[in-house]
């Protein structure tokens, strides 16, 4: 319903009594920027970004850590036997396969969590903006992205903006937004040892 381009229509016939301050019988809304503007996307913006720099900073140190067993493997395959350098480095591809795949699920939760916020923005909206119509007289808000042409006083965004600002606020993170199952990887790296990532991690 609050899709990105599709016309945003509230439905409701206004009351005779908001018939006479009616200013126009349509008014648009930028849905985009009303949910990037507000308190509660800055803050969803301001919390997914400072999550996806620390997975980025973990990626960064699980790498080097990688690199660095690779090299040491690579010195030693000269002295050790091949078979035993060949199970030593199928179980170092699995590691690294099983370690990429639990940070690529942290990176698919937190764009999971962004979509569920927005989600969850314009159902708390919702009602703030069926006042809006009902003081206004008019009988529908459009997504200004579905409108041709129109004149800047039919556009409430601002307004809405502050409305909804000061009923639902920044309206803080679900306590616990799920968590998502991950492998456990195992490591013998020792100069920088890697994250667990497991169905109890806390790291997402």
């Amino acid at each position: 319903m609050y899709g990105r381009g599709a016309a945003l229509v509230l439905a409701c016939l206004a009351a005779p009594a908001y018939a006479q301050q009616q200013s126009s019988p349509i008014l648009t809304l930028d849905q985009d920027r009303l949910y990037t503007a507000s308190a509660f996307g800055q803050r969803v913006q301001s919390d997914l970004q400072q999550q996806s720099q620390d997975l980025s900073q973990e990626n960064r140190r699980i790498e080097a850590a990688l690199e660095t067993e690779e090299l040491r493997l690579t010195e030693e395959r000269a002295e050790m036997d091949p078979e035993a350098f060949a199970a030593l480095a199928q179980d170092f591809d699995e590691r690294v396969t099983g370690i990429r795949r639990a940070q690529e699920a942290k990176a698919d939760n937190i764009r999971r969590v962004a979509e569920q916020e927005r989600a969850r923005f314009f159902e708390a909206a919702f009602p703030v903006l069926l006042e809006l119509v009902e003081e206004t007289g008019a009988i529908a808000i459009l997504n200004n992205e579905a409108v041709i042409f129109s004149v800047r006083q039919i556009d409430i965004t601002d307004a809405a903006i502050a409305r909804v600002d000061s009923i639902i606020g920044a309206a803080p993170l679900p306590p616990d937004p799920g968590q998502v199952p991950q492998q456990r990887p195992s490591t013998e790296v020792e100069t920088a040892p890697l994250p667990e990532a497991d169905a109890e991690s806390d790291d997402q």
